[in-house]
C-alpha cells in the first residue's frame, strides 16, 4: 500500500493545531443524529476522529488513513476500542454501510479525484441500497452525505513561492530538478462536475482563503506544508534547507491556505 509521501504521526499530532481548527467547522456543518456510521477518510492523527466519536455515542465511526504512521498515532490517541484501519481511499472497501464521510486536509494528496468520488460515493450509495424500505414501508433515512475540506485552487502558492527561491540555490537545486509534486489543488467548479459524475446529486463546493500562522512553525511546514520538498533531499541537506526557509520568510510565517468545501449528497 503506497503512501503519496511519508508522514510522522507522532509530528503532525503536535503541531497540527492549525489543521485541526480549520477542520472544526467542517465538522459543526456535519449534522448528525448520533446513530449513523462515519467514515473519517483521512483521519490522520485522531484529534478530529475523537470528537466526531463523541458526536456519535450510538453510532459508530471507521477512521481510515494510508499512513502507516499516521495511523499509529490515532490509535494512540483513540484507544484500543477504536476502529482505525490503514487504507488507501482509492481501493476504499469498509464492507459495512456508511451513513456519512467527513474529510479535512486530505483529498488534495490524491491525484485521481474522478477515482476517489466514484469510491465514496459507493460507500454512501450501497448504503441507501441496504436501507431502502420494504413496499408500503416508510423510512427516516437520510440520503447519504459527504461533507469535506482539502486544499484548494491557489492553496500556498505564496509560502511556496518564496520557499522556491531557496530550493532553486545550490545545493538544492539539482535534486530538485525532478520533483514531481504530490499534491492536486482543484477549483470549485471542476470538483462539482467530478461529484456529479460520480453520482452525486445535490452538491455545493466552495474556495475560501484560511491564512494560518502555526504555533511551531518550523516543524509545521517541514512536517506538513513542504514535507514532501524536505523527504525529496538527502538527509545532510534537509535541515539546512530548512534554517534558509526560515530565514527567507522572517519571523512571521503566514501560511497561505485556500480551502477547497465540500458538502455532497448520495
Amino acid at each position: 500500500m503506497p503512501e503519496v509521501r511519508a508522514w510522522d504521526g507522532r509530528s503532525y499530532d503536535r503541531v497540527s493545531g492549525p489543521m485541526q481548527a480549520l477542520g472544526q467547522a467542517v465538522l459543526d456543518r456535519l449534522e448528525l443524529r448520533g446513530d449513523e456510521t462515519v467514515l473519517d477518510a483521512g483521519c490522520g492523527s485522531g484529534r478530529l476522529t475523537e470528537q466526531l466519536i463523541e458526536r456519535v455515542p450510538r453510532g459508530k465511526v471507521i477512521a481510515v488513513d494510508v499512513s502507516e504512521s499516521m495511523v499509529a498515532a490515532a490509535r494512540e490517541r483513540l484507544g484500543p476500542d477504536a476502529d482505525v484501519r490503514r487504507m488507501d481511499l482509492l481501493e476504499l472497501e469498509v464492507g459495512e454501510p456508511v451513513d456519512a464521510i467527513f474529510s479535512t486536509a486530505t483529498f488534495h494528496w490524491i491525484s485521481d479525484h474522478d477515482a476517489l468520488f466514484r469510491g465514496l460515493y459507493r460507500a454512501l450509495s450501497d448504503d441507501l441500497e441496504s436501507r431502502r424500505p420494504l413496499p408500503g414501508r416508510r423510512t427516516s433515512r437520510k440520503a447519504g452525505r459527504l461533507v469535506a475540506q482539502c486544499g484548494g485552487e491557489g492553496n500556498i502558492t505564496t509560502l511556496r513561492g518564496r520557499a522556491a527561491v531557496v530550493m532553486e540555490r545550490d545545493p538544492y537545486a539539482e535534486h530538485f530538478a525532478t520533483f514531481a509534486p504530490p499534491w492536486n489543488y482543484a477549483s470549485a467548479a471542476e470538483t462539482e462536475a467530478r461529484l456529479r459524475n460520480a453520482g452525486f446529486t445535490t452538491v455545493e463546493c466552495w474556495l475560501a482563503p484560511a491564512p494560518t500562522e502555526p504555533e511551531h512553525p518550523r516543524e509545521f511546514l517541514s512536517t506538513i506544508v513542504l514535507g514532501p520538498h524536505v523527504q525529496h533531499l538527502p538527509e545532510d541537506l534537509r535541515e539546512p534547507l530548512m534554517d534558509e526557509v526560515m530565514a527567507e520568510l522572517g519571523e512571521s510565517v503566514v501560511v497561505d491556505y485556500v480551502r477547497l468545501n465540500i458538502d455532497a449528497m448520495a
